[in-house]
């Protein structure tokens, strides 16, 4: 973990080490996206293979964006917790949540109940929300040369648990097939585990609360407080929702860019990622399947995170938006080449690892760009109209993707996930003023 160090430093004029509270507050939320990171992708790994079978291929793109759209709802409460109550209450009741949900897509699978298991699915998306939020987590007591690194170590942190989980979940579905519960329902049962002890880790140690602490540093006039807004930006202290989160980001030409560079890259994410076990699986038997979509989800979402303290190095070395529009080239190169890959796994992987690379690229430095772009009171209130929107953009696509794939084709839903990254890229492109060309 020497990684996840900063550099020391003696307490502030208000009494507090920064450095020691943000070095155990990495190590947390490390730890805990490891454990989270197992709970999710174990069970995103065979979602839509289950809701393919209760319910064929168009459900299971559906199945899969109510996860996303679970997700992106429940960034609205769990924010509101954030802004009354810090981060630690806040990240716990999203996993809590997603231990709900993964226990309901088990009893959905028991009783072949469609509806159950889009319910199931929905809240297991609690989960996706904590893991997500933990990011922002980690950038509330980062020094401002530091806070693309700081970001996207929690980012890479979830690679442990993330790449081998798929990998396991034919051996987690034969685990629990001596209780009597259904192929393919056994992956679930442990993703309920998993966000139970990420929970309790969460609850116990995440404490001084980050945000907190950043909030009292910020009164105090420290450096630390990471909470400069940036120039034109408003700073609304007296009201915090997405009301005044909107006024904010409306103000901010970077907090827009940052938002909509996280929620691009993870449309375009979602929408080829959904489908491509399911077109996996009309080239091979349910012998094989599972380990073959294992595979392939493993090295996409090792392009997702393994690199991460790489993109999060440039981040803060060339900019923000230099990354964001590395990003985007990914994303296309990967939708070219996963769209004419046709069933060849080696091609299929190359287009998913530079998938995953591509939405590392817009994530990190969107997220990064995005928080440093508006002041710490309202800070938790844009991150979750973010990850609002960014979830509303990711079950979009899931929801069509299913019946794009149906209608027309994979290499269809690659053309079109292509497609949608040219706003993304204008925006990017755009003039911007000397002062702040680094971002």
């Amino acid at each position: 973990m020497a990684a996840l160090t900063t550099p020391r430093s003696t307490p502030t004029s208000t009494g507090v080490d920064v450095a020691r509270i943000q070095r155990r507050t990495l190590r947390l939320l490390a730890g805990t996206q490891v454990v989270g990171g197992i709970g999710v992708t174990i069970g995103i790994s065979v979602g839509g293979l289950l809701a393919a079978r209760l319910g064929g291929t168009t459900v299971s793109g559906l199945a899969q964006s109510a996860a996303v759209v679970g997700g992106a709802l429940l960034a609205v409460p769990v924010v509101r917790i954030m802004n009354e109550r810090g981060r630690r209450p806040g990240l716990v009741l999203g996993y809590l949540v997603g231990a709900t949900g993964a226990a309901l897509v088990v009893a959905a699978a028991v009783l072949d109940w469609v509806p159950l298991l889009f319910v199931g699915m929905l809240l297991f998306g609690g989960s996706t929300t904590a893991g997500l939020q933990a990011r922002y987590a980690a950038v509330d007591l980062a020094e401002p040369a530091r806070r693309g690194r700081q970001l996207s170590l929690v980012v890479w942190a979830t690679t442990i648990g993330a790449v081998t989980a798929p990998n396991f979940a034919s051996l987690a579905d034969r685990s629990v097939s001596g209780f009597g519960l259904p192929s393919l329902s056994g992956p679930f049962v442990f993703s309920v585990g998993a966000f139970l002890l990420a929970a309790l880790i969460l609850a116990v140690g995440l404490r001084p609360d980050p945000l907190l602490t950043a909030r009292r540093l910020a009164a105090a006039g420290s450096a630390y407080s990471a909470g400069a807004p940036a120039a034109g930006a408003p700073a609304d202290r007296t009201g915090r929702g997405l009301r005044p989160a909107l006024r904010v980001v409306a103000a901010s030409p970077a907090a827009r860019l940052g938002i909509a560079a996280v929620a691009v890259g993870h449309l375009v994410m979602v929408g080829v990622m959904a489908m491509t076990p399911v077109h996996l699986g009309t080239a091979h038997g349910d012998d094989d399947v599972l380990e073959v979509v294992g595979i392939v989800l493993s090295l996409h979402i090792a392009g997702m995170y393994a690199l991460a303290p790489v993109v999060g190095w440039l981040t803060d070395r060339v900019g923000r938006r230099p990354v964001i529009l590395g990003g985007i080239g990914l994303l296309l190169a990967a939708c070219a080449v996963a769209g004419t890959a046709g069933h060849d796994t080696v091609r299929l992987v190359v287009g998913l690892v530079l998938l995953g690379l591509g939405w590392s690229g817009t994530m990190v430095a969107g997220s990064t760009l995005l928080s440093e772009s508006v002041p710490v009171d309202v800070r938790p209130s844009v991150q979750g109209l973010s990850d609002l929107t960014m979830g509303l953009a990711g079950a979009a696509a899931g929801a069509v993707s299913g019946v794009i794939v149906g209608w027309a084709g994979y290499p269809v839903l690659n053309m079109l996930a292509a497609l949608a990254t040219v706003p993304l890229l204008a925006l990017a492109l755009r003039p911007v003023p000397a002062a702040a060309a680094r971002r």
